[in-house]
């Protein structure tokens, strides 16, 4: 199956950043840093503890992160937001309450006129989150 995952891009604190969202989303989080990469011998010491690749998986949610910050450096921005499709009112609501902490709770959870619970935030890493749970879809 064909599918699109979000790969986060961090300056320092991907590892931060997915141990969060691995506490508010769960699932199993593997992390590689640059110091045990084979890029390790080219890239300067002060790097060796950022991380190279990061995965979080839970079932079908797969959330991708980095500290590799191109020589631009790195620019937020509304062009990307993770879409979460949640399996139960419950989940929805445990994840809203979760990732918005210490962020912004942009749209409530509301019922939308497609007949799901839906809401969306800004975490407090500045990333911007849809959340929808359809209930006739469970």
């Amino acid at each position: 199956m064909t599918q699109i995952n979000s790969y986060l891009t961090f300056n320092g604190n991907c590892r931060e950043a997915m141990n969060f969202y691995k506490d508010c989303l769960g699932g199993e989080l593997t992390l590689q840093t640059i110091g045990e990469s084979p890029l390790a011998d080219r890239m300067p010491p002060v790097m060796k503890d950022c991380i190279l690749h990061a995965t979080l998986v839970k079932d079908k949610l797969i959330l991708m992160g980095s500290d590799m910050v191109g020589e631009n450096g790195l620019k937020k921005g509304n062009a990307v937001s993770m879409v979460v499709n949640c399996s139960s009112d419950e989940e929805i609501r445990s994840f809203y309450e979760k990732l918005s902490a210490g962020g912004n709770k942009d749209h409530a959870l509301e019922e939308s006129f497609w007949g799901a619970t839906f809401g969306d935030l800004t975490d407090k890493y500045g990333n911007h989150w849809l959340l929808n749970y359809e209930k006739n879809k469970n």
